[in-house]
């Protein structure tokens, strides 16, 4: 348990799903974990499992599909070098110079931290944020996960720092 935090529930599931507004546009969607900013509650994350959608397979293109979780709205699908940035997905197909439809790749941030971490990161605000950005797709692709963890509350100088640190990193 980080210094400073009391849990206050046992594990909880937390599933949620964003669907491109339209092909290869950036989309974002907000998941509220009702926290108690009065009670100085966060959430403490202890694994996150994304499972962005196939992109299209066209042959002599190259198409992905990206999605990340962070801890604050984005512009742009974010990548783990964010400090706002807790997991991301790509799916790839690379089908330039090939008459079939190509090769696939699959490249994700780790889904499941090793079982020597306690947790792989606290949400101190009242919201996470799903994003998601197709690229070459005839179709909207859609993101589907569950992020896993547990309420905790903090005392009021890591409440603050939590708080103020997350907000001000966006």
């Amino acid at each position: 348990m980080p210094a400073g935090l009391k849990q206050s529930s046992s594990t909880v599931a937390i599933g949620f799903s964003v669907l491109e507004d339209a092909a290869n546009t950036y989309t974002q969607g907000s998941v509220d974990l009702n926290l108690s900013p009065l009670d100085r509650e966060v959430f403490v994350v202890t694994a996150i499992n994304m499972d962005p959608t196939t992109p299209d397979g066209l042959a002599g293109l190259n198409t992905q599909v990206n999605c990340a979780l962070t801890t604050t709205s984005q512009t742009a699908v974010a990548n783990l070098s964010n400090s706002n940035c807790m997991a991301t997905a790509t799916l790839d197909i690379r089908g330039a110079g090939y008459a079939d439809s190509g090769v696939g790749f699959t490249r994700n941030g780790m889904e499941t931290p090793p079982a020597t971490l306690d947790y792989i990161g606290i949400i101190a605000t009242n919201d996470f944020f799903v994003s998601i950005k197709g690229v070459g797709n005839l179709t909207a692709k859609f993101v589907s996960g569950k992020l896993y963890g547990y309420r905790a509350v903090a005392s009021a100088d890591i409440y603050a720092a939590l708080v103020q640190s997350e907000v001000l990193s966006a």
